[in-house]
């Protein structure tokens, strides 16, 4: 069974889902493989729960990642234009009579890219089912590939928006359009859709399908593409590589992903904006940081981080926020509770929104409220913007 998120962070549900089975923490240790003393800590909050360990405890319950997570419920606001949004994926394939200005698409196109990049999940929400409705009725209408790469760029939003609140059934009807969208467009956007496949894989907790399916894309992008769109399409899937690796702790596959990705973004330069992503020498580092921090270097990506930061940079709330969480959990695996409190901080402040249903930042700030026992401000601020209960 799926659990809720009643009382914030995916520790929490580890207790509620064993506690369902009727199971001792002997029991699912032993299916985990993992000792008793370690799921003690997590159950109470004296450990993060991290995506490769979440990923460990869910295959011993016999369900999937984002299922132990936890689905984030739908706000009541948002739940007409889900349902929108869900008849609009429906009419994929069904044309209407009249086609949409080009003028009207391009500015609706690069606000729903503003408004991801400030990871306002809300407006983004409001706006992609009208948005979907027209790129897809003016694809039919024209049938060019520059048409079809739009819809397969709307798709990709659907697919960040759900990824993000783990409605997983939406997300992978997501990346099926997606990918059928980029079938008629181009192979930058079959690239970037094989991107959003393998994420759905990372969701679930099967790191190696998706590292096969990135390797797959690599290998079709490799030996059909030229120029600066193959580095592109190579450096986006590197970086997936990277992510599903580090969550496997498969430190040799790691540094193939991170060499590949930073060969790309030496051609690449700086940071652009690719059908609504990021890919550069900053996003890149951004990347490689996160990394770090499941193979537990974490000194090594505190001072990659904080280097960054005081360097300036360039990328926006959807990359800087979840930066600053990987910053916290550098900190908290480095007993630096206080900074990784004020790093954490920094999240919420860049990405509300996001840090509100980001399995990180829920689980960093039931952790850290659990082990600040001394009375805290910061802490206090902390736990009311999570939503937990002091």
């Amino acid at each position: 069974m799926s659990a809720e998120i009643t009382a914030p962070g995916p520790g929490a549900n580890v207790k509620v889902l064993r506690l369902e089975r009727g199971w001792l923490q002997d029991h699912l240790a032993g299916r985990a493989r993992m000792s008793t003393s370690m799921l003690g800590k997590i159950e109470r909050g004296e450990r993060p729960l991290t995506q490769g360990m979440g990923a460990v405890l869910a295959n011993a319950f016999g369900i999937t990642l984002d299922e132990l997570l936890g689905q984030v419920p739908v706000n009541a606001g948002d739940q007409d234009r889900l349902t929108e949004l869900r008849a609009a994926m429906r009419r994929f394939d069904l044309p209407a009579d009249e086609p949409v200005r080009e003028d009207r698409l391009a500015y609706d196109l690069a606000e729903l890219f503003r408004l991801r990049g400030d990871a306002d999940l809300s407006a983004v929400t409001h706006q992609l089912p009208g948005l979907l409705r027209r790129v897809q009725d003016r694809a039919h209408a024209t049938g060019l590939p520059e048409d079809w790469s739009k819809v397969a760029e709307v798709y990709s939003a659907v697919y960040w928006l759900a990824a993000r609140h783990r409605w997983m059934t939406l997300a992978e009807l997501a990346v099926v359009r997606q990918r059928q969208a980029a079938e008629r467009a181009n192979a930058l956007t079959l690239a970037v859709a094989a991107r959003d496949e393998a994420g759905t894989f990372l969701n679930g907790g099967d790191f190696a399908g998706g590292l096969a399916v990135v390797d797959r894309a690599l290998v079709q992008a490799e030996s059909g593409m030229r120029g600066r769109t193959r580095h592109l399409a190579l450096g986006l899937l590197h970086l997936r590589g990277m992510t599903l690796a580090g969550r496997l702790r498969d430190k040799k596959t790691v540094e193939r992903h991170i060499k590949g990705a930073r060969k790309s973004a030496a051609v690449i330069d700086s940071d652009v904006n690719v059908h609504g992503m990021h890919f550069g020498p900053e996003n890149t580092l951004v990347h490689v940081l996160a990394t770090h921090v499941d193979l537990k270097k974490n000194a090594e990506a505190l001072a990659e981080g904080e280097r960054y930061l005081r360097d300036g940079h360039t990328l926006p709330a959807t990359r800087i926020g979840p930066l600053h969480m990987n910053i916290a959990r550098a900190k908290l695996a480095l007993k630096d509770r206080d900074g990784a409190v004020d790093s954490l901080a920094e999240a919420w402040d860049i990405a509300p929104q996001m840090a509100k249903v980001h399995p990180t930042s829920l689980e960093l700030s039931r952790v850290l409220v659990s082990l600040h026992k001394r009375s805290n401000p910061k802490v206090t601020a902390l736990a009311k913007r999570a939503g937990i209960k002091l």
